[in-house]
């Protein structure tokens, strides 16, 4: 007899669970977005009888109800904890905790992937510097997991073969590679990205390849935000990690440079410092993720420019090659058309760069 009740009172525990969940989630105000995944979240549906009967609407509804189910974040956390501390789980999803440093898991290499970067890379090439007056370079930033994945124990991507396929398909490009001037330690614990204050010898040395390494002083005063910043793998993971700092470089130079942004149409600093404050403190650095953006160096010894393409790690990176150029124009064709940018950029007698992530080529299907 007991033992029946016991189960009554689990079912119809578990039955007024799901039952008041369920009516919250019908009546409470639907979220817009998620600051700890940092992501749009999926709204209810609305309801069609044609909808119904092919069952989208049920599909739709599931995957909404999911993303706005009350105390969403509470349950994820709990679900965390539930596979790192009792079942030992070396992921969730798809990220892992090692020596205190977040990563997300990201294998096999996409070969395909590859590719497609490659064809874009080779269009803008083929349509506006082949022929031309133009230096050309390319360096690739290795994601965490090149420091941490398989060493210990993760599945990794096959790192090696990624290089050689880009050196060998971007052949009209001299290589910059800066893989033995990083370590682990030059990346946020809870971030995808690099700190800055760790990148002035990497800037040095992709400077002296393409030429502008005696411009590059070198010295800066390292400044300290005083807002603790969550990186993005904070929110993905659902773990309590510890807060970092964001530091930024400055010299007179940095200072005296303007950034023109063609979306915004406004004109800033090199960091735009209001965003720490912000969902995303990274994007404090050249004002986030921009289509296109040129940089005005008045202090510049001589008239010489630079064309970067890149991801959100060239952010941090390009105000430390300031120094060595007049004008920078930043481009990144997830958010512009490859096709419309003569209509902004003079090509001629210009440097380039191609500074792009190993995580942004083995997903590089938002390229333009």
């Amino acid at each position: 007899m007991k033992e029946k009740l016991k189960y009554r009172i689990g079912i119809a525990a578990l039955a007024i669970t799901l039952f008041t969940g369920s009516a919250i989630n019908c009546l409470k105000p639907q979220a817009e977005f998620s600051d700890s995944e940092r992501r749009q979240l999926k709204k209810h549906p609305e309801w069609s009888f044609g909808s119904f009967l092919d069952n989208t609407y049920g599909d739709k509804f599931e995957d909404a109800a999911m993303d706005q189910f009350p105390f969403r974040d509470e349950f994820r956390r709990i679900k965390s904890y539930t596979l790192y501390d009792l079942f030992w789980e070396k992921d969730n999803n798809g990220i892992y905790i090692e020596d205190g440093y977040a990563a997300k898991l990201d294998y096999p290499l996409k070969e395909e992937s590859v590719q497609n970067a490659l064809t874009s890379f080779r269009y803008i090439y083929d349509t506006y510097l082949l022929g031309g007056s133009s230096k050309i370079y390319t360096c690739i930033v290795p994601d965490k997991g090149y420091y941490l994945a398989k060493q210990n124990g993760y599945p990794a991507m096959d790192y090696e073969k990624l290089y050689s396929k880009m050196k060998d398909g971007m052949d009209y490009s001299g290589f910059i590679d800066i893989r033995n001037m990083l370590s682990i330690k030059d990346y946020y614990k809870t971030d995808t990205h690099w700190r800055q204050e760790d990148l002035g010898q990497t800037a040095k040395k992709i400077g002296e390849k393409m030429g502008i390494g005696d411009s590059l002083s070198g010295n800066y005063t390292v400044n300290t935000s005083k807002l603790p910043f969550y990186g993005v793998y904070y929110g993905q993971s659902a773990l309590p990690l510890k807060s970092e700092t964001i530091k930024y470089l400055t010299n007179d130079i940095i200072d005296s440079c303007k950034v023109y942004n063609y979306e915004t149409g406004k004109t800033t600093g090199v960091y735009e410092l209001n965003k720490l404050s912000g969902k995303d403190p990274y994007e404090m650095f050249l004002s986030g993720a921009a289509p296109l953006l040129t940089i005005e160096n008045p202090k510049a010894i001589e008239n010489k420019e630079l064309i970067v393409f890149r991801d959100s790690f060239g952010s941090s990176l390009i105000p430390l090659l300031i120094e060595g150029y007049s004008k920078i124009t930043v481009v990144d064709i997830r958010y512009v058309k490859s096709s419309i940018l003569k209509d902004y950029i003079d090509f001629d007698n210009r440097d380039v760069l191609f500074l792009y992530s190993t995580l942004l080529l083995n997903d590089s299907y938002s390229l333009k």
